[in-house]
């Protein structure tokens, strides 16, 4: 997840996850304007190589959770990748994280090119 995780600069990455249902994560970095981001989250749902569900809070707004699922399809010699965040707080915060998301997607994906 350091890897790719957050803006392609972000500084002081770090991240732990314990992927199993009720086993918890914690993703850190440094972004680019020098704040702190730390967001977090408990597995409600692990089906290995397939899916994974969990909760998703903000250090900063912990009473703003939301839910991310990753649903992965296998495709010839690759894998389709849904991601679908919802339960947003407001619209600005489903515009902020579509962005977020996309930039770390295409750094996923230059990690795997």
């Amino acid at each position: 997840m350091i890897r790719w995780w957050g803006a392609s600069d972000a500084a002081s990455r770090t991240a732990k996850a314990d992927v199993r249902v009720g086993g918890r994560f914690h993703v850190g970095f440094r972004g680019d304007e020098g704040g702190q981001h730390d967001v977090s989250g408990i597995y409600k749902e692990v089906v290995p190589g397939r899916k994974l569900v969990f909760s998703w809070a903000w250090r900063m707004t912990p009473e703003r959770e939301s839910q991310v699922t990753v649903d992965l399809k296998p495709d010839g010699d690759g894998t389709i990748l849904t991601l679908t965040h919802e339960q947003f707080f407001d619209e600005k915060a489903r515009d902020d994280h579509r962005q977020g998301w996309s930039l770390a997607l295409d750094n996923l994906e230059k990690v795997f090119a």
